[in-house]
């Protein structure tokens, strides 16, 4: 499996930094976010290092961490209100950790347009 030792998303994975884990599976881990930008703010990333969306080719992976959106959504509560399920791709697309990651984000009105 693909790691980068400087990665933060690597490092939480392998257990060398800490974060408050929401779920983990064997592919991929949930955290709740250092600097949520909505009172629940979840991040769910893959843990082989993959840098964003555009580097991932694996369909089967997208798919999981989508379905793992839906579950995070429950289990946080913001399943029934409605929740917003983002991907940020490269600079200009408001990526700021380069792994590719989902934010999930509920617990209040989302607005349009996003920004």
């Amino acid at each position: 499996m693909k790691t980068d030792p400087t990665c933060v998303f690597c490092k939480i994975a392998a257990d060398q930094m800490p974060a408050t884990i929401v779920d983990r599976r064997p592919w991929a881990i949930a955290i709740r976010d250092i600097n949520p930008q909505a009172p629940d703010h979840v991040l769910i990333f893959p843990t082989e290092h993959i840098p964003s969306l555009a580097d991932c080719e694996d369909g089967t992976l997208l798919g999981d961490m989508m379905l793992l959106a839906k579950e995070i959504a429950r289990k946080v509560h913001v399943d029934h209100g409605g929740y917003r399920v983002v991907v940020n791709i490269g600079k200009h697309g408001g990526q700021t950790v380069d792994h590719l990651h989902l934010h999930v984000l509920g617990g209040r009105r989302m607005q349009w347009p996003p920004g």
